[in-house]
């Protein structure tokens, strides 16, 4: 038993001093292709950057755009579910929380960022709930 409280003193001291030395990921945060969803020439149901891809464990900024005349309601369920998120911004204006939305929605030409932290590899399924049909559907891939 002796043997074992040093060696479980270390341990502890290493989790005590690791989150001091750890690194800020949201201070390097890079910013992803727009998620465009219609455009101006009055095509609604276009999207631009419908497949995004990013690495695991790195600070990202996802800008959605809306810019056709449509009520779009984006539902990537699976993908907010494994993100660390930091914050939405509309506006100028941060929304925080502890946990994912359940869908972001524009009744308006607009833009909503999601800043986050990518956490678990996969490839997640985005929709505009409705417009599937459309062709309005893409992946968010996390390596």
């Amino acid at each position: 038993m002796r043997k074992l409280l040093p060696a479980a003193l270390i341990g502890l001291a290493a989790l005590v001093v690791a989150p001091a030395s750890a690194l800020d990921l949201t201070k390097k945060r890079e910013n992803l292709p727009d998620l465009v969803l219609g455009n101006e020439e009055g095509n609604d149901f276009v999207v631009e950057n419908k497949d995004i891809e990013m690495e695991a464990g790195r600070a990202y900024r996802l800008r959605i755009v809306a810019k056709g005349r449509q009520e779009y309601k984006f539902y990537a369920p699976e993908f907010f579910r494994y993100i660390w998120l930091n914050q939405i911004v509309i506006n100028h204006l941060e929304i925080h929380g502890g946990g994912p939305p359940d869908h972001l929605e524009f009744d308006d030409p607009g833009e909503i960022a999601i800043e986050f932290v990518a956490i678990k590899p996969g490839a997640y399924k985005w929709e505009a709930r409705g417009l599937e049909a459309k062709g309005m559907t893409g992946t968010i891939t996390v390596k």
